[in-house]
């Protein structure tokens, strides 16, 4: 009898959402009513798996895949075009679509080269990985050795608190002031001797910037300026997208069945997902061109005395 192929990255999915309501359901009424806590955990849960899962866009009414040209996919997946070109030309990278002279990519080309990244990261070589990405598309599991759902699409908060000592808390920021106000602002709890860092990447950030001479309090200072503007465009992102749920949530009468709570949940990832991507290149384009403004003004600055004094 040949041996039974593992079953799907979407089938495994829905299985797993599944699973993870079926056991809320079990749950006694007191819990879902009531402990917010394990309700969260449960939502927390759900999106997790949706994040980690192959996303088939096209399974989502509403929402097309995203295309991109290959300077675009080079920027959205953190390479280079000639990466692109070397991956293609070795078979790691699927061919893109034609249209007319234009070569088309798609999100399964923006997945593919975040996995092939993440594997050289580990280690491996271009032979290797051939190798392997050949055995993962023939069905065998990969993902156990090489965290390859997590590699594709992330999880559904990429930062997760990290707890420690409270001893490590105080030599990682060792600012007696600055740590009260990160505990203020809930980026650290402190209880008893431990400690949570819930934002781990930013205080790591804060720490390299401070190498530069940017101190820890004027650091804070801009983290609580620009905090309730994140907050806002959140808002916006999030209720601009809010009349889809409801429809969706509408249109599925009393109460919803597993596959329709399964593609709500797609849709909800795929619009974190889209928000953040135009946030980040917003932002990112904005930034660029704030830094060559001023850049521009104290070269400026710097060159007028000179050239007053050439013609003096």
């Amino acid at each position: 009898m040949p041996p039974r192929r593992p079953s799907p990255p979407m089938e495994r999915q829905q299985v797993s959402i599944t699973s993870i309501l079926a056991g809320l359901r079990r749950a006694p009424r007191q819990i879902r009513r009531q402990s917010r806590d394990a309700v969260k955990a449960v939502v927390e849960q759900l999106f997790t798996t949706v994040a980690q899962s192959p996303v088939d866009s096209a399974a989502v009414s509403g929402i097309s895949p995203q295309e991109y040209r290959i300077d675009d996919l080079a920027r959205a997946a953190g390479t280079t075009t000639r990466n692109i070109r070397v991956y293609r030309d070795r078979g790691l990278l699927p061919a893109p679509a034609r249209v007319g002279r234009l070569a088309i990519y798609n999100e399964s080309h923006v997945a593919r080269l975040r996995l092939i990244t993440s594997m050289l990261d580990r280690g491996y070589n271009l032979a290797h990985l051939q190798e392997m990405l050949t055995a993962w598309e023939e069905g065998k599991d990969l993902g156990d050795i090489l965290g390859i759902e997590t590699a594709l699409v992330g999880t559904w908060a990429d930062e997760r608190p990290r707890t420690v000592s409270r001893a490590e808390a105080e030599q990682l920021v060792d600012d007696p002031a600055a740590r009260d106000r990160l505990v203020a602002l809930g980026l650290i709890r402190v209880t008893g001797d431990s400690a949570v860092i819930t934002r781990p990447k930013l205080i790591e950030a804060f720490d390299d910037i401070r190498q530069y001479g940017m101190g820890l309090d004027q650091q804070i200072d801009v983290y609580e300026k620009i905090l309730p503007h994140i907050e806002e465009i959140s808002r916006i992102l999030v209720e601009s997208g809010a009349h889809m749920v409801t429809a969706r949530l509408e249109s599925g009468g009393k109460q919803l069945d597993d596959a329709q709570i399964r593609e709500l949940l797609t849709l909800l990832v795929k619009l974190r997902t889209y928000s953040v991507s135009s946030v980040r290149d917003t932002l990112a384009v904005s930034i660029e061109s704030t830094i060559e403004s001023m850049f521009s003004d104290l070269l400026a600055a710097l060159v007028a005395p000179a050239s007053t004094s050439d013609t003096a």
